[in-house]
């Protein structure tokens, strides 16, 4: 993967409106894979499975890249299509977006479909708010008891997210920006004199 930026979900987010008596809800959430996309859409659609549709979108930073969407029964490109359009149009990665249908009695026709569904995309898009992320990297650490204060001040003088667990010796989980792991790691060589294991 490349060490780039990207655009992805703050959190999850909700919306509903109504259109001609038929319910829209959007959700949205952030993923880190396409098995993260696929259980969001299963538990929105296990929650709402007395729903009319349930149409699903999402787009995951896998490898290769990873779009999908379904229509879920709507005619064809009114629905998964047009949500995909959103989210590929404000350059969001790794979020999923499921559009739930309580059909009202009256038919939009396709372009009422497509107005609604991408609607529905975008208020719960908004909802969940955008942020800017950086791809990730874990490893671990291993030092003596002797170290342990060392490694904790370096981690947390570089703003690393990290978690210990005391235990014969010490181990740290740690997550930092893919650009910056390997200087992080040289920081913790050299602030052991080696005496660490990653």
């Amino acid at each position: 993967m490349p060490d780039d930026a990207y655009l992805t979900l703050a959190g999850r987010g909700t919306a509903r409106f109504t259109v001609q008596g038929s319910e829209f809800i959007g959700h949205a959430a952030p993923v880190d894979s396409v098995e993260a996309a696929e259980a969001f859409v299963e538990e929105i659609e296990i929650e709402y499975d007395d729903a009319t549709h349930n149409v699903p979108a999402y787009r995951v930073r896998a490898d290769p890249f990873r779009e999908y969407a379904s229509d879920d029964g709507e005619p064809s490109g009114s629905a998964g299509k047009p949500m995909l359009s959103v989210l590929s149009g404000r350059e969001l990665e790794n979020v999923a977006v499921v559009v739930t249908r309580y059909y009202g009695g009256t038919n939009l026709g396709v372009g009422g479909l497509v107005r609604a569904y991408s609607q529905a995309t975008k208020d719960a898009v908004d909802a969940a708010g955008v942020v800017e992320q950086r791809p990730q990297e874990t490893f671990r650490a291993v030092v003596d008891y002797d170290d342990s204060g060392t490694v904790r001040g370096v981690l947390e003088s570089e703003d690393a997210t990290f978690d210990a667990d005391y235990g014969e010796r010490v181990r740290f989980e740690i997550r930092v920006p893919v650009a910056e792991a390997d200087a992080l790691r040289d920081r913790l060589r050299s602030a052991t004199s080696g005496r660490i294991e990653l």
